[in-house]
Formats: C-alpha cells, structure tokens, sequence
C-alpha cells in the first residue's frame, strides 16, 4: 500500500467480520466510529479516525438492506465533508438485484433506482456474483467504476479436497456457472431443472444419478434466500434413495430461517462464503477481493492526479 502517503482506511458501519480481516490483509487502518439509536431510532454517527487528504473504503454487508441503507449514506457522506479523498464500496452481497423489470404496471424497477442512489455517494465499488439476470453488467445501472469478483474459485478451493462428490446445479440458466465450478475442483455435475407451479411453489426434477449412488452430493448455488428451490432438490434427492446430500453457496442470505428447514429435511452440511455473517461460513472470500479492490484504489488515485 506504499503508493499513498497515507495508509487508506477501511470502516464498517455494523460489526462485520469480513472488514477486519480486509483491513489486515491490505495493510490500512481500520476506522473508529460511534454509532447509535436515539430513542425515535434516528442514527447518530461520529467519526473518530482523521480522514483528510486519505483514501477511504467502507466494508458493509447489505443483506436485509433497509435499516442498513441510510446509515450507509450518512457515512459516506461524512466521510466526504471531513475530507476523504475519495470513497469507495466493498459490498460483497449486493442487494436490490431482483426487481430489473416492470413486470406489470406501476411496478418500481429496484435495482435501476437503488443503483441510481448508491452512486451519487461512493466512487467505485467491489461486489462478489451479484445477481445480473436482465442486466449484463452493473454498469448499465450503476454510475461508477464497479469490480465484479467471481467466487467460484472460492467454492472450488473449498470442495477440491472432498472425495466422490456430485455437484448438483439448479437451473438451466446457471449450468454454465456450475460448470465453471466443476472444471476448477475436479467433480462432475449435474443440472436439475426447475418448473414452477405456482406462486411460491415449483417443482426440481433431476437426470438418472444411478451412477452416482455412493456419492456425496454437493448442491451448489450463488445466493441462498428462501431456499425453497434447494429444498425441492433436497426432497427430490431423498426420494431416489440420497441421503448423503450437503450444500454449498456464496451468499447465504436465510429469509424466515430457511437454514433450519433445510437440516431439518435431511440437508447434512450447510457452507457459505463470509459474504454474510452466519454460523455456516467456512470460505473465506477475503483473498477475492483484495486485487479487485487494489485496482479500484489505483484507478481513484490516479484520477486526482
């Protein structure tokens, strides 16, 4: 980090894990700040750390957004009026993704507007796998300079080592993302198919896995939120006689306590990317982020030349 004169400094709004360790794999130091409540729940936010003439990073993770969004602003925009240099977003969930059509009318399309509002208060942004389905890239919404960081190494790092596994993908759409997966550990792979069948319910069917049988099957996703597919693909395995069923993913978001539902239907082991803070985490994706994050901070310094 010796290109600056001053080491960049890292803050993170809430406690996160994840920033601590960002901090000490890139050499910066970490931000103090206070932050609270007032009775009627408005934000109260001090800096403590001298921000002048220094490049800054905010580390966040934006799972369950809402109540995480305005004291997000509040302190960047601090950051900006005590004199950082430029400030910059690592977000390795990025929320707001889902809603990227007018599906009927008067429909509010999420991600162009919170795209739209996030980029008035930051300079670049770091994001891992976020979820471009109608986008191609986040440049098409967002107005700054964004790195988008690839976990899948990050997955195959983690199941390499595991013996007799089975991936088992969910989509047709993410079997190229799957397949990236596989050829980087080692493993073979299967796509189930999804059908929906109604609001909220849908149905997984997969191919013949006889070939299989003795297998770890390793159930393999980006996001997990409702889980609601991973527990059709879980239930469907148990009725071909698969108990040897686990799962695998980068974002583990768990709406309505989805993880407990899927041990409680026969689910082994549940691993996450420490994306978002849980009990599952066992993949650290520090190491991902720190070149990307690297290039954004040489691009933004080179900029104010």
């Amino acid at each position: 980090m010796s290109a600056w004169p001053a080491p960049p400094v890292l803050f993170s709004p809430s406690p996160y894990p994840l920033a601590q360790s960002l901090t000490e794999e890139m050499d910066c130091e970490f931000g103090s700040l206070e932050t609270r409540q007032f009775p009627d729940r408005e934000t109260y936010l001090k800096i403590h750390t001298s921000v002048r003439g220094r490049i800054c990073i905010v580390a966040i993770d934006m799972s369950h957004p809402n109540a995480k969004y305005l004291p997000l602003l509040f302190l960047t925009e601090t950051l900006r009026e005590l004199g950082a240099t430029s400030v910059g977003l690592v977000s390795p969930y990025l929320c707001y993704m889902r809603q990227d059509k007018r599906f009927t009318d008067g429909e509010a399309v999420t991600s162009r507007l919170f795209a739209k509002a996030l980029s008035q208060h930051i300079d670049w942004m770091v994001t891992v796998e976020p979820h471009l389905h109608r986008w191609s890239a986040l440049d098409q919404i967002y107005r700054v300079p964004s790195r988008v960081v690839q976990g899948t190494s990050a997955l195959a790092e983690w199941l390499s080592p595991r013996k007799r596994v089975l991936l088992v993908g969910l989509g047709l759409e993410n079997e190229h993302w799957v397949a990236d997966v596989a050829s980087k550990c080692g493993h073979p792979f299967v796509i189930g198919n999804r059908q929906r069948l109604g609001e909220g319910d849908e149905r997984v069917t997969l191919p013949d896995l006889s070939r299989y049988h003795g297998s770890e099957f390793v159930i393999i996703d980006h996001t997990i939120s409702s889980g609601k597919t991973i527990l059709r693909c879980i239930e469907t395995l148990l009725s071909r006689g698969i108990d040897n069923i686990h799962c695998v993913a980068i974002h583990g978001i768990f709406a309505n306590s989805s993880d407990l539902a899927l041990k409680d239907a026969g689910l082994i082991s549940l691993t996450t990317g420490n994306s978002i803070p849980h009990e599952s985490n066992k993949i650290d994706i520090g190491p991902l982020l720190v070149p990307a994050i690297l290039v954004c901070l040489q691009q933004s310094a080179r900029a104010q030349l």
